[in-house]
């Protein structure tokens, strides 16, 4: 057993409390990680906040990377010393990890959002219950328990800060462009909510060759830095302004793909409305449970539209993360600069600086 120091979340809506817990050793299956350097995203402020019907208290955190200090008797993939991110965990097996969609593996909820091993176990202790395992990492931590399924080994020279983020939300928006949409060379997108996830989808549609990126949000900073990124026009969506007539300026017969990250059921309606024909919406935000969203059938059936839901980017991490890491050194995906670093004390900081948009995507450093 190991004395580390964690993020719970023992309340809805209520700051993280630190805490020194006590973690299990890893089981055979299981990796000990000494985390670098953990990514907050927007899914952990969602469960504190209830959204999703995960058990408090539970140490959150999902984009976890760092360097692993020990490995279960049947962990072949990883080794003491390896430097890993650690993303979601799929089975490897069912028809959607076998067809290469893991992020919508059948287990893959049990094993994400349960608040403990699918045995109803959990590795971590401390003041009365404690709930972890969550996206199976719990990475708010000083160390954190994975699994070999859910690991992916990076090279010794991999910035770790860029590498943690690349796990979920940084994997999301770009995989979302290069793997779903997979847009053609001259195509146009528009992304709606330049955060950390429209922003990596803003870099992700530069890497293949769309020439026509809007990027649009409320706070004109985040616009100028989607610009400096590979925007080619942007939308200041606040004040009240007409979005839909300001991005048919753009493209008057509409954009080829859009990608809607605020899960504002009124955005993704302009995501929507916005796009050609036989164009393409993908949907990413996640909001409180029970959010709609409503569209004309009729419309939808005569211009030929698809509305798709996309999770993790739907990618195979093992290969994905390290084609964005590589991009990363080539300077053709700048992830660094959307992010700030933080303390794992000044989590709750790095919060309240994410949600009021002062800062674009924060990065824990537990050490």
């Amino acid at each position: 057993m190991l004395r580390i120091r964690a993020a719970v979340a023992r309340e809805k809506e209520a700051p993280l409390s630190l805490e020194d817990l006590t973690l299990d050793d890893p089981r055979s299956d299981e990796v000990l990680v000494e985390v670098s350097a953990v990514g907050l995203c927007h899914t952990d402020v969602a469960v504190r906040n209830q959204w999703m019907p995960v058990p408090l208290p539970i140490v959150l955190g999902h984009e976890g990377a760092g360097i692993v200090r020990a490995v279960g008797k049947s962990v072949t993939k990883v080794a003491p010393g390896d430097h890993v991110v650690m993303t979601y965990w799929h089975c490897g097996e069912c028809h959607y990890c076998a067809s290469g969609h893991p992020a919508y593996c059948v287990d893959h909820a049990t094993w994400t959002t349960g608040g403990s091993r699918p045995d109803g176990t959990n590795a971590l202790h401390g003041d009365g219950s404690v709930h972890g395992f969550f996206f199976a990492q719990s990475s708010f931590a000083s160390h954190a328990i994975a699994t070999e399924r859910n690991v992916v080994k990076v090279g010794a020279d991999a910035d770790l800060i860029v590498a943690g983020p690349l796990a979920c939300g940084l994997q999301t928006g770009a995989g979302t462009v290069m793997n779903r949409l997979a847009p053609p060379v001259g195509s146009s997108i528009a992304v709606f909510g330049a955060g950390a996830v429209g922003l990596a989808a803003v870099m992700a549609a530069k890497v293949v060759g769309c020439t026509t990126i809007i990027a649009v949000d409320v706070h004109p900073s985040r616009l100028d830095l989607a610009q400096e990124l590979g925007a080619t026009h942007t939308i200041d969506a606040s004040a009240g302004r007409d979005v839909t007539q300001a991005l048919r300026a753009v493209a008057p017969s509409g954009v080829n793909y859009s990608v809607e990250t605020s899960a504002v059921p009124a955005v993704a309606a302009q995501a929507i409305d916005c796009l050609a024909p036989t164009g393409t919406c993908a949907i990413l935000g996640v909001g409180p449970r029970g959010t709609a969203l409503s569209t004309d059938m009729t419309r939808l059936l005569s211009t030929g539209r698809t509305i798709t839901g996309v999770a993790m980017g739907d990618t195979r991490p093992d290969k994905f993360i390290p084609v964005l890491l590589d991009l990363h050194r080539q300077g053709r995906f700048p992830a660094d600069r959307l992010i700030t670093t933080y303390s794992l004390d000044e989590i709750n900081q790095a919060i309240d600086d994410a949600e009021s948009g002062k800062i674009v995507k924060a990065v824990l450093v537990p050490g």
